[in-house]
């Protein structure tokens, strides 16, 4: 078993914004396909594993990776509604939350535990809430269906939040997204495809991140 450290909010947020994608896992993979597709992550490197809840034996997969990469890999859970959700991830050893909606009660026991909370948001109000409720990070979910110039346009009177848009991110759009204003990206199914191997995730990874580094330099 790796050591591990508890990190802050604050450390969490760093990381996440320094490696720029959030490869979510979400689906039927065994629990051994999934510590497969970490070490893929690792080598990239995109040293950070989102595991949805409504994904098989998530929980288990959630402390096996940790068990695995310690302190070489963030790992958090994914589509966590409620705050019982919340427990149940960090008992399993998450490192951060993310959720499809913003629920208070949730957002309150993640900051009661110390750890990062994303909320998914999609309106200004919806964003602003969020914020303060606590979360100075939220998810702009679903972001396919209104892209770039949605990200831009909210961020103009809410340029105290930072937005991770999650939906639709590909290598031709990931420079968009950067430019927008996105502090990071959820990458689902374009990186993690439920047909996987390890060479395509490390090169579509490291194409990613070029180009999310581009995009940030303008």
């Amino acid at each position: 078993m790796q050591t591990t450290q508890r990190l802050s909010i604050e450390d969490v947020s760093k990381r996440v914004k320094e490696i720029g994608i959030v490869p979510i896992v979400r689906g039927n993979f065994p629990l051994e396909e999934i510590l497969e597709i970490g070490d893929a992550l690792l080598a990239a490197p995109a040293p950070v594993m989102e595991v949805t809840l409504n994904s098989a034996n998530a929980l288990e997969a959630i402390g096996a990776l940790r068990s695995r990469f310690g302190d070489n890999m963030l790992v958090g859970a994914g589509t966590v509604r409620t705050a019982e959700q919340v427990d149940q991830a960090v008992a399993a050893g998450a490192q951060f939350i993310v959720a499809p909606n913003f629920d208070p009660e949730a957002v309150a026991r993640s900051l009661a535990h110390g750890i990062l909370h994303l909320p998914g948001i999609f309106t200004p109000t919806e964003a602003h809430n969020a914020f303060m409720a606590g979360c100075r990070i939220v998810k702009l979910f679903p972001s396919d269906v209104v892209g770039p110039r949605y990200l831009k346009a909210l961020r103009a009177p809410l340029n105290d939040i930072e937005f991770i848009p999650t939906g639709g991110i590909s290598v031709d759009n990931i420079a968009d997204y950067a430019r927008a204003g996105a502090v990071a990206v959820g990458m689902g199914s374009s990186l993690i495809p439920n047909k996987w191997n390890a060479a395509d995730i490390i090169s579509t990874a490291r194409l990613l991140r070029e180009r999310w580094a581009a995009g940030k330099k303008g």
